[in-house]
This record gives C-alpha cells, sequence and structure tokens, in this order.
C-alpha cells in the first residue's frame, strides 16, 4: 500500500524562531503525525540558497524527513507589510497543483488556488473571525473589517469544499455551525495543543534557581519576581495596554519580561520610556521553545492583555510549566482556567489588571504548579494530534484496501 501524502500550507518557515499559535500547530503535526505519512510544506523562504523558491527540498525537523517548498522569500513574517502575506502567498499558489491524498490549510484565503486540486481538505480556525473583524482598542485587526460582506461571501463560496474544519476556540466553532448548518457534521472543536517534551514544570528549589540565576543574568535583584508575555506585539493582544497595567502594578520587585515583534514594537518601546519604565521592562526578540520555556518556568506568571484569541498557545504553554495564567476575558483560555492556575480581568483597563497581578505576586501558594500542570493533561500534544491523524489514516487504508478490492 503506498504512503498517503499530506500537504500542508501557510506563509511561514519553520527553521525561524517565529512566535504564533499557527507555526506551532504545524511543527507539531510534522513532530506527531503517524510517520507513515510523507509530509510536504509549502512555506515561505528565508534566503537559504539550498532551499530555492518555487522548487521541492528535502527537510528534516525533529528528526523527520519531509518536503519543503518555499513559494515567496520571507525576511520576518512577525511584522505586516504593505501587502498582506496572505495575498502574496496566494497569488503563488496560483496555476499550480498540490493535488494530495489530505491538504492542511490555515487560512481560508489561499484555497482560491486550490479548486482543481484533488484530495481532502482540513481547514483549522484559530480565531474568533466576528471578534476579530472588530479589531481592538490599539487599532488593527484583519483588512477585512474594512470589506465584511466580501469576506463572508467569499468565506461561504470557499468552505463547503472542506471535509473537516477544526476550531481551537468553542465560540467560533459553534459560530460556523450556525452559519453553515448543511455542513454542521464536518466542524468540530479541536484544542490547541503543548509539547510535553519542551514544556513541563520543575521542582520548587529548582524553579527558584532558575529565577535567581535570571536576575542575576539581567543584573537584577535577586528578589526581583517575573511577569512574562511572549507572542506578537499586534493591535490583538493590546501589548500598549499591558504596559500600562505593569506601570499600574507599580510593584519596584516586579520586572516585566516581553518576547515577541511586531508592528506595535516602536509604540511598545516609546510607552516604556515614557513611563519611565525602562530599567523594568526587558523586551526580547522571538526565541526557539526550549529557551522560551526556560522563562516560563522561573517567571511568577504569564500575561495576557488580548482583545480577542482562538486559545492562546502561550497559555497552555505556561500551565504545562507550571506557570499561573491572568488573562482578559478572550478567547478559550478563561473556559479552562481554574481557581488555582490563574485568574481572569473582566474589565480591561490598567488598574483592573494591575490588581489581579498583584493577588497572584502576594499569595503565589495559591495558584500551584501542580493545580497548572492538571488544567492541561488533555492538551498534550502527543496525544491529540497523533490521535486526529492516525483516524485520518486509519480512514484512508480503508479506503485504499476497498478500492483494491474492488478490482482485485
Amino acid at each position: 500500500m503506498s504512503q498517503p501524502t499530506l500537504t500542508i500550507f501557510y506563509q511561514f518557515n519553520p527553521w525561524n524562531p517565529t512566535i504564533g499559535g499557527i507555526q506551532t500547530c504545524i511543527r507539531y503535526v510534522i513532530k506527531y503525525a503517524p510517520k507513515e505519512f510523507h509530509i510536504r510544506l509549502v512555506g515561505t523562504g528565508n534566503g537559504d540558497p539550498n532551499m530555492p523558491v518555487g522548487q521541492w527540498s528535502e527537510a528534516e525537523l525533529f528528526g523527520r524527513k519531509f518536503s519543503f517548498m518555499p513559494l515567496i522569500e520571507l525576511k520576518n513574517d512577525n511584522i505586516r507589510g504593505l501587502v498582506p502575506t496572505t495575498v502574496k502567498y496566494t497569488m503563488a499558489l496560483l496555476g499550480r497543483d498540490f493535488s494530495s491524498d489530505f491538504m492542511q490549510f490555515h487560512r481560508i484565503e489561499p484555497t482560491i488556488a486550490a479548486s482543481g486540486w484533488s484530495g481532502k481538505r482540513i481547514f483549522y480556525i484559530h480565531n474568533d473571525i466576528e471578534r476579530e473583524m472588530k479589531g481592538s482598542s490599539e487599532g488593527g485587526g484583519i483588512l477585512w473589517r474594512y470589506f465584511p460582506a466580501a469576506y463572508y461571501a467569499l468565506e461561504s463560496r470557499l468552505v463547503r469544499q472542506f471535509d473537516r474544519i477544526l476550531s481551537c476556540n468553542t465560540k467560533a466553532a459553534q459560530q460556523y455551525q450556525q452559519r453553515y448548518a448543511d455542513i454542521t457534521e464536518r466542524i468540530s472543536y479541536l484544542p490547541n495543543t503543548v509539547d510535553g517534551e519542551v514544556f513541563y514544570s520543575l521542582s520548587p528549589s529548582e524553579r527558584e534557581a532558575g529565577r535567581i540565576k535570571l536576575a542575576q543574568e539581567l543584573g537584577l535583584s535577586i528578589d526581583t519576581r517575573f511577569i512574562l508575555f511572549a507572542g506578537r506585539l499586534h493591535p490583538q493582544k493590546q501589548p500598549l495596554l499591558l504596559v500600562r497595567s505593569f506601570a499600574a502594578l507599580n510593584d519596584p520587585d516586579a520586572h516585566l519580561l516581553i518576547v515577541g515583534q511586531g508592528e506595535l514594537e516602536e509604540d511598545v518601546r516609546a510607552e516604556i520610556t515614557r513611563l519611565e519604565l525602562s530599567n523594568r521592562v526587558t523586551l526580547l526578540p522571538p526565541l526557539v521553545q526550549a529557551k522560551l520555556a526556560d522563562l516560563y518556568r522561573v517567571s511568577s506568571m504569564f500575561v495576557l492583555t488580548s482583545a480577542y484569541e482562538g486559545l492562546c498557545r502561550g497559555s497552555i504553554e505556561a500551565l504545562a510549566c507550571g506557570t499561573p495564567v491572568v488573562t482578559t476575558r478572550a478567547g478559550e483560555t478563561p473556559n479552562f482556567l481554574t481557581a488555582d492556575s490563574g485568574i481572569i480581568c473582566e474589565e480591561q483597563t490598567p488598574v483592573a489588571i494591575a490588581e489581579q497581578w498583584r493577588k497572584v505576586l502576594r499569595n503565589p501558594e495559591n495558584y500551584p504548579s501542580e493545580a497548572c500542570v492538571r488544567v492541561v493533561k488533555p492538551y498534550d500534544a502527543r496525544y491529540v494530534v497523533n490521535g486526529i491523524y492516525t483516524e485520518l489514516l486509519e480512514n484512508w487504508q480503508s479506503e485504499q484496501g476497498q478500492f483494491s478490492g474492488a478490482y482485485a
């Protein structure tokens, strides 16, 4: 029996240290999907002459060999350009044929180019599109927000091509089921996942030693407590609200770590300067997962000030590392946080958010590592990803057997 091919479409390069839930989702598929799949990734180039644009190259990630084709060059996918990357990527797909046994899409627009391709199609929904259309108080949002009727018309035309539609947000899944009642059986909730081989908790003594070591490396007092945010500095995440909330906290022993890049980076730096926080906030570029996990494990909390989310992968990574999460009511995270694993901020103001951060700093014993880890046990990528792709593989094998039997 031949090997099934799974082709993944998304505008990123898996060897770049980018921050984003979609990128991590794809990396986990490469790592944990059954080895019976031949995986192909149609992504973007980073200038590597060994992987020329428009050509298939043999690649390896996590010890797994797969085929990789960069469609366009993209220096930094954390920064939005004047022309949306999705548009450039979709245009580069036109006129090509990537027919496969399975095709995985993470944006609906590229499927415009896939009308004549054969194979089963899987569509991942990573955000609440209705909320995303509204943007945030810090501007931004997707460009479709200016043309919502056009977007929904396009979506309605394209959505029925998918054999499975998977959403990491229960509200978004319900919205799709309501809008497209004729295909509701194809739409389901699939949680984001976390790699337990990378994100895991330490003993209290190890956490404390790591915290002191980081404080010393940054030239800070050994009494410093770290508050961590990791994500793109985009309007969706409301990073200016993050910085203002830290200013409102006004705790000399607290230090804010911001890991990420994005279109609001200069605004964030300016706000830090304006609020005279330069010695109390450290900005770091996107990090590889292992180094990011080290920061989760030594921080007092992971914080989100987002206007909207799907299921923020940073929140489940932090919890897996035994670190509580304090979040605005955005996306899926508030639906699974427990009283001993984090706090939900109902009001999106600096003072209200700072007050919730203060509770965790003053009462860390109320948020034990064991409680945090317990919350995300069902989200282990080894089991979730392997499970869904094992199901696809078994269905494919069954269909192949029936086809062979018909011609025996």
